[in-house]
């Protein structure tokens, strides 16, 4: 099992090859208002999915065998699942809403549901599906795990830690809930904590890309140990690149400022790391420019090509395999 939770970088960060999130514009409407745009959503989409289904096979023969069974939670499941892949999400959540009220106890049902809500925006909807359910039943590792992270989504970073911690409670095994451990605790700011929850889950899977580059942009406070982590899993300039973002975030504009004439000095046309420059000059006021004279590629290099292989010697990181990615992440 396996969810990858990305971090979004604030005030418009570029980090290196991580997901762009865009936000619209939308008036506002009063609850009255939503719940009848909601419910006006829903019977249009009835209405598309039953015009939809009459030649539809597979749907029919799903909806005869709950006919036949109005108890199949296998058949409601599938039949939730194939109207959400034929473009028709509410059809499959009302489904969903269904089964899970006709086996409030099926843990693999309520976590359906809470996914499905989540993929179409709503990770409160889906968090609190969960946590009715976690106070009524004994909650799986599953449960609380997805509970984490869609509190964390909806902005609940301690609820979300409280469900991190208990799923790591049921299975400390899983490098991937510590690694979701750590994030929610960097998002809180908290560091050192963060940063030891990364480690735990290094020591259980040496080969988790996205733990390593949370760890290494969560160490602003040691570039080399942050820099031997990122350049294992990315190129240099990204390396450093990301090192910038999260020391941008912590307002350490000059230590920024160094970490993207590095990443520049590897590669001048490096777009994040330009971005990250021209958004840094409008922060501390000093120009968008690179000491232009300087080889920094060549003066930088060197120097970190020895201190990164040291410090994989000392590491024993040897034949760890290197991925271009510079998103953070977090595993299930």
């Amino acid at each position: 099992m396996s969810l990858w939770k990305f971090k979004f970088a604030v005030a418009g960060l570029a980090l290196t090859l991580a997901g762009c999130a865009s936000h619209g514009r939308f008036a506002q409407v009063t609850p009255a208002a939503h719940q009848s745009v909601h419910q006006s959503s829903i019977a249009r989409q009835i209405r598309n999915a039953v015009d939809a289904g009459e030649g539809d096979f597979e749907a029919r023969a799903l909806r005869a065998r709950l006919e036949a069974d109005p108890s199949s939670l296998s058949a409601r499941t599938e039949l939730a699942q194939h109207y959400k892949k034929k473009g028709f999400p509410e059809v499959a959540i009302e489904h969903l809403r269904l089964a899970v009220e006709r086996a409030p106890e099926s843990a693999d049902t309520a976590v359906t549901l809470a996914k499905m809500l989540r993929e179409t925006g709503r990770p409160a909807e889906g968090a609190a599906v969960l946590t009715g359910f976690a106070g009524k039943h004994i909650a799986s590792v599953d449960v609380w795990a997805w509970l984490g992270l869609l509190r964390d989504e909806a902005g609940d970073w301690k609820g979300g830690e409280e469900a991190h911690r208990k799923a790591i409670a049921l299975a400390p095994g899983h490098d991937d809930l510590h690694n979701n451990l750590g994030y929610c605790l960097l998002r809180q700011g908290r560091r050192v904590e963060a940063a030891e929850e990364f480690r735990a889950a290094l020591q259980l899977n040496g080969r988790s890309v996205v733990a390593r580059n949370n760890l290494g942009t969560t160490l602003t406070d040691s570039p080399l140990e942050a820099v031997s982590h990122l350049q294992s899993v990315t190129d240099p300039a990204s390396a450093h690149n990301n090192i910038a973002v999260a020391l941008l975030e912590a307002g350490k504009y000059a230590e920024a400022r160094h970490e993207i004439e590095i990443a520049l000095g590897y590669n001048r046309q490096h777009t994040a790391a330009l971005n990250n420059l021209r958004l840094l000059s409008e922060l501390d006021g000093k120009p968008t420019e690179i000491k232009a004279e300087a080889d920094l590629a060549g003066k930088f290099r060197g120097r970190w090509a020895r201190l990164h292989a040291a410090w994989l010697r000392v590491t024993g990181q040897h034949g760890i395999e290197k991925k271009n990615s510079g998103s953070n992440v977090a595993s299930r």
